[in-house]
């Protein structure tokens, strides 16, 4: 198992392997590989975190960061955030996806970021110590907390007793037309319902008490 920064020759076999992993899984089709292919041009994309594993002489998984900020009044902290991380289907439960958060958090730590935030499914990580915002007191914008908002401290003791708000990246605030037009060049897929798409629309409804 290599793994290595992502290059230029990269990019389609990435977009394809995203598209893979991700399709039908939270709604009949994806747009996580438009995601892929807009964010390495994005003011806030970290190109030294883009990492990919190769296995077999083929690219199974791919890790892209984004830089966040939590707000706190006047004050402003630069932090991560990562998305899309996938690993292709054939490829899962084995874990790669784990190896390449590890290496990538290990850089994240190295760069003297305090911590690591995204909104993901906490099956997913809270086994790599990511707490539920609302344990640090890290709420969205709105000063509330999705099950899904997911923050990982990188330096002891940073959060203390102050509250933030998490703002990220506008990247992910993309055009869903250019999205659909964006997929039009890949091989055509069938685009069906099934059982995870229910998952993911309660997970995203659900959100936690700061007294519960």
């Amino acid at each position: 198992m290599n793994i290595r920064l992502e290059t230029n020759d990269d990019y389609s076999q990435v977009e394809e392997l995203t598209r893979e992993a991700f399709w039908n899984l939270y709604y009949p089709g994806c747009d996580e590989h438009y995601l892929c292919h807009i964010l390495r041009k994005h003011k806030d994309f970290i190109s030294e975190l883009d990492y990919v594993v190769e296995l077999d002489g083929k690219i199974v998984a791919s890790i892209m960061y984004t830089y966040s900020y939590l707000i706190n009044n006047e004050e402003k902290v630069q932090t991560l955030s990562f998305g899309p991380l996938c690993v292709h289907p054939n490829y899962q439960r084995k874990g790669i996806g784990s190896a390449l958060l590890e290496k990538t958090k290990a850089l994240a730590v190295n760069m003297g970021i305090p911590a690591i935030i995204i909104y993901g499914d906490p099956h997913n990580y809270c086994k790599h110590g990511f707490k539920n915002g609302i344990d640090y007191q890290v709420s969205n914008m709105d000063g509330e907390y999705p099950l899904g908002l997911l923050v990982l401290e990188l330096q002891e003791g940073f959060f203390g007793t102050k509250k933030w708000k998490i703002k990220q990246s506008d990247v992910f605030n993309f055009d869903q037309e250019k999205a659909n037009e964006f997929d039009k060049k890949f091989i055509e897929k069938e685009k069906k319902h099934q059982y995870s798409q229910e998952l993911f629309k309660m997970n995203i409804r659900a959100y936690l008490k700061p007294n519960g």
